[in-house]
């Protein structure tokens, strides 16, 4: 078992108990999530990947998919400007003018950008979409940013793999001794 799932199990039961508790004082308000429940809301996918779902999808799958979904926000091939932009800037970060930070400039890891699109977008209608256009508009946002190629498949053995740019660019902090 992982340490997430033993975190998650624990923490599970420790709420339970005290909405259990809570529950026999109170004026029956609401009740206790069922597991099901707790589980369609835990879909945090990290930079490792674990979490990621079943499914996959090209660059080319993904085009179709950000043509009906992604388009009217971020414009052709992720060009929208001023806050809306996917693509371009690797480079700007360092440097005296302002940094364009998008998907190929900032993002240091594949599996958090999976993770963003699949919360939030499309921004009128968030997580409506499926696993394998998920894992399309993504591959579609790393091919047009020259992170992967046209012919590249995502889906959750292959992004995790994936070296973006910037991956280099954060300081990590780990819980040493």
């Amino acid at each position: 078992m992982s340490m997430r799932s033993a975190l998650l199990i624990a923490g599970s039961i420790l709420a339970t108990t005290s909405a259990i508790a809570f529950a026999a004082e109170s004026p029956n308000l609401g009740r206790v999530a069922t597991p099901e429940e707790i589980a369609a809301w835990d879909i945090s996918i990290g930079p490792d990947g674990v979490g990621l779902p079943p499914g996959g999808g090209t660059p080319r799958q993904g085009e179709a998919v950000y043509a009906a979904r992604c388009v009217a926000c971020h414009a052709e091939k992720g060009a929208g400007k001023p806050n809306d932009q996917l693509v371009g800037g690797q480079g700007s970060l360092p440097g005296d003018r302002p940094p364009v930070k998008t998907v190929g400039s900032f993002w240091p890891y594949a599996t958090t950008v999976f993770d963003y699109v699949r919360r939030a977008m499309p921004y009128n209608e968030s997580k409506s979409l499926s696993n394998d256009e998920l894992y399309a508009v993504v591959a579609y946002i790393l091919n047009l940013n020259g992170i992967i190629a046209d012919n590249d498949t995502m889906d959750e053995q292959t992004l995790p793999k994936v070296k973006m740019p910037n991956r280099d660019g954060f300081v990590t902090f780990s819980r040493g001794k």
